[in-house]
């Protein structure tokens, strides 16, 4: 015998119990209209305790169904926030970009100084930015690994006010590459090296605009539920991890033909 959806056995159910109310009501004369049946909660309780221990499966299924749900929900959320070109996640005056500032395909990148797997996947960047002159990258501060992280990123931030796009991200490549723990003073060496101005730059970390920028950054991550890096956002698609210079491209000559992560 074939089995009832879900949806179906939960409508019989109440249907069930609204009709034993019912029956419990007086009768009444044709074409009086009848009063309000009187309503047995205990009555109801019980029938729906009863077909709830007879049928336990019932409870599973529809925490399933109801995670089933969530999870399309989540997934339309992302979609319009990774769909709309406007959005801070693509036009906003507290990240970097790289790369062709007017590029067809823009991949979002969030990350820590300290993430292993950031500086592994900044190779994969890197080559991205060699070898493809149309494309235009993102950076996103999300320093969720440590007061260090959190401390590089706002030099990282404040040298904004000094570096254009090309020493930015020279800035971001050589002190991903830096060997031991990341913080202020690795940050700072760095930057030194790179010929900043550090009085100046000393006046910028301390600009309102900082916490604004990592603000907006983990607004950002928690709506696409990110909290990891490196995270990526390439041809409007979510990509958590590290998934390598090939996976990336994939995803790029893909939105080039057909407009969608995967043709």
């Amino acid at each position: 015998m074939r089995r009832l959806p879900l949806s179906a056995r939960i409508r019989m159910l109440a249907a069930a119990s609204i009709l034993l109310v019912a029956s419990q009501g007086t009768s009444f004369a044709q074409g009086t209209p009848p009063a309000a049946p009187p309503v047995d909660r205990g009555a109801i309780e019980a029938i729906v305790k009863e077909y709830l221990l007879k049928h336990p499966e019932v409870i599973q299924e529809a925490m399933v169904e109801l995670e089933r749900r969530q999870k399309e929900e989540e997934q339309k959320a992302i979609r319009r926030l990774t769909a709309d070109p406007q959005s801070p996640l693509y036009m906003s005056e507290h990240h970097t970009v790289v790369g062709n500032p007017n590029g067809d395909v823009t991949i979002v990148e969030f990350f820590d100084f300290n993430c292993g797997f950031c500086k592994r996947g900044l190779a994969d960047i890197q080559k991205i930015l060699d070898t493809d002159k149309n494309v235009r990258v993102v950076i996103k501060e999300f320093p969720i690994l440590s007061p260090g992280s959190r401390d590089a990123a706002v030099v990282a931030l404040a040298l904004r006010q000094q570096f254009d796009k090309d020493k930015l991200w020279k800035f971001h490549a050589n002190l991903l590459n830096t060997r031991g723990n990341i913080g202020r003073e690795q940050a700072l060496a760095v930057a030194k090296d790179l010929g900043a101005d550090l009085k100046k730059l000393e006046t910028a970390m301390a600009s309102p605009a900082i916490p604004l920028a990592l603000e907006e950054a983990r607004g950002l991550a928690d709506a696409l539920g990110i909290n990891g890096t490196p995270s990526y956002v390439v041809a409007e698609e979510l990509i958590i991890g590290a998934r390598g210079y090939d996976e990336l491209v994939k995803r790029v000559q893909a939105w080039r033909q057909c407009k969608k992560a995967e043709c």
